[in-house]
Formats: C-alpha cells, sequence, structure tokens
C-alpha cells in the first residue's frame, strides 16, 4: 500500500515538522534530568524501568502533539492504552525515551522516537537524540535525513564483512553461510537507535528480539526504508502497526540488498 499516494506528500511532511518540534521539546525537558539520577520504577513485573524523566517526555509530546492535531489517536510506552486508537486511520506512535536504562546510566545513546502511522504504516518519523547532538526524520515518500543531510544505507560492494548488531544468543544460532564473515558489532540499547545505525550505513543490519513494540520501531521504520532499507518479519514481510496487540516477532533489518541474505540466515531463529 502506497501510504504516500493517499495525501499530498506536504501533508505528511508538515506532520514531520510537528513531530520534530515536540520532539525536540521532549529531548530538552528529558536532558534536564539527564546525568541527575532522576527517580526509578519498574513495570511490566519488574522487566522494564521507567524514569521521572520518561514522563516528563511524554507529557510534553502528548500535550503539543494532541493539541495540534485532536483527531489523531495516540500510542505511547508511558501512557495506559486506549482502545480507541484502533478505530482511528491516523495517531501518534510514540517512546518518550527510547533506552531508557541508558538514560538511567548516563550514557548518551538515547532517543526520543515519534512517529505518525497512518493505515497501519507510519507516513512521518522522527528520532531526537539530544545528548548526541543527532536527528533523523523522514516522512512518506521523502528522503532520510541526520541533522539535515540525506543518508542511506550501506552498500554491500564495500564491504569486507558483514556488520551485525545482535544478542548473542541469536548470534550464536545464524547461519552464516548467506552473509559470510559477520562482525558483532558493540550493543546499543536503544532500538530506534540500532536501526537508525543500519539507516545511516554504520552497521549492516541488526536482528530484533521477540516482544518489541510499536513505539520502538514506528519511526525508525520508515527512516531506514527511505534510506534503501527495510524492516521485516522472518518470512519477508513489512510491519503492520496500531494492532490490538502491539507486539511483533523477531524482525531483520538491513540495506535492501543484504536484506534477503539476512532472512536466509534466521532459519535456526524460527520459535526463539
Amino acid at each position: 500500500m502506497d501510504v504516500a499516494a493517499e495525501r499530498d506528500q506536504s501533508y505528511w511532511e508538515d506532520d514531520l515538522r510537528l513531530l520534530e518540534r515536540a520532539a525536540h521539546a521532549a529531548g530538552a525537558r528529558a536532558m534536564e534530568f539527564f546525568g541527575r539520577k532522576p527517580d526509578v520504577w519498574w513495570k511490566n513485573e519488574g522487566r522494564s524501568p521507567v524514569s521521572a524523566a520518561d514522563i516528563a517526555a511524554n507529557d510534553t509530546l502528548k500535550a503539543m502533539l494532541l493539541a495540534a492535531r485532536p483527531n489523531y489517536g495516540w500510542l505511547s510506552e508511558e501512557t495506559d492504552d486506549d482502545p480507541a486508537r484502533l478505530s482511528c486511520e491516523t495517531l501518534f506512535v510514540i517512546d518518550p525515551i527510547d533506552g531508557t536504562r541508558s538514560f538511567i546510566a548516563g550514557k548518551d545513546v538515547w532517543c526520543v522516537s515519534a512517529a505518525v502511522v497512518h493505515r497501519g504504516r507510519p507516513v512521518a518519523g522522527v528520532l531526537v537524540a539530544p545528548a548526541l547532538g543527532e536527528v533523523y526524520a523522514s516522512f512518506a515518500g521523502g528522503p532520510a535525513l541526520k541533522n539535515g543531510a540525506e543518508i542511506s544505507v550501506a552498500n554491500p560492494q564495500d564491504a569486507r564483512v558483514f556488520r551485525l548488531a545482535a544478542a548473542e544468543d541469536m548470534l550464536s544460532r545464524l547461519d552464516r553461510a548467506p552473509l559470510g564473515d559477520v562482525e558483532r558489532m558493540p550493543h546499543v540499547a536503544s532500538l530506534a537507535y540500532r536501526l537508525a545505525m543500519a539507516a545511516d550505513g554504520r552497521i549492516d543490519g541488526t536482528l530484533v528480539k521477540t516482544n518489541s513494540h510499536d513505539w520502538d520501531l514506528a519511526a525508525a521504520d520508515l527512516i531506514l526504508a527511505n534510506a534503501g532499507g527495510g524492516l521485516v518479519t522472518l518470512d519477508g514481510q513489512p510491519l503492520i502497526y496500531n494492532r490490538p496487540d502491539v507486539r511483533h516477532g523477531i524482525l531483520c533489518a538491513a540495506g535492501s540488498d543484504w536484506l534477503g541474505r539476512l532472512i536466509s540466515s534466521t532459519t535456526g531463529l524460527s520459535g526463539h
């Protein structure tokens, strides 16, 4: 489905500008807590940390975005899910701080992830990483940008090894034959930022463990796609967002020229 063709591209570009303003404001709010050991508590039976900074950034995003687009639905990691979103053609999909563990630890690699999803696919997305001074952005039909400059995935012809970001237990079950030599890249806690690294060519691909969520993925999915890559299921299908269950299974992400080979290498991961 070509969601960009449904409306003039300028419509989604306007949404992107709105996302950028809100994400910058949320990033600035989060920076007020960064390095100062914000209050932290645990959710999901103690598996996921959330900090006062996450809530403050979420409040900033929600206030700015819904004031500008009150007819859009809302899905955020830090807001109780409202099933009313399922009846919305268009909604905001938000992770106020992707990489909360890094944020709490005082590490720079975290970002505000904000997307507009229309009929199940992202049409505008931004990642603002204020501690790094980086902004990734794209809209349906437009280029993928990093700090205003166009980016693209790595060219396989330039690669001596396949630079892969993946958990060790996934890497150990990978069939490396389709990829050739594989170099495991250092772990990056922010999934959205990892996908951005594939979009700008710093890594060639990444594997995503089961149980990622819409808010981890939507903005980076669009940025990667418009940089010449793809984020797909193990059977090569693009993701559908704004379903009743916002969790996803194991995923592959890489430049288009690598993606088929990466999928072929994952036969041992089925059912992981």
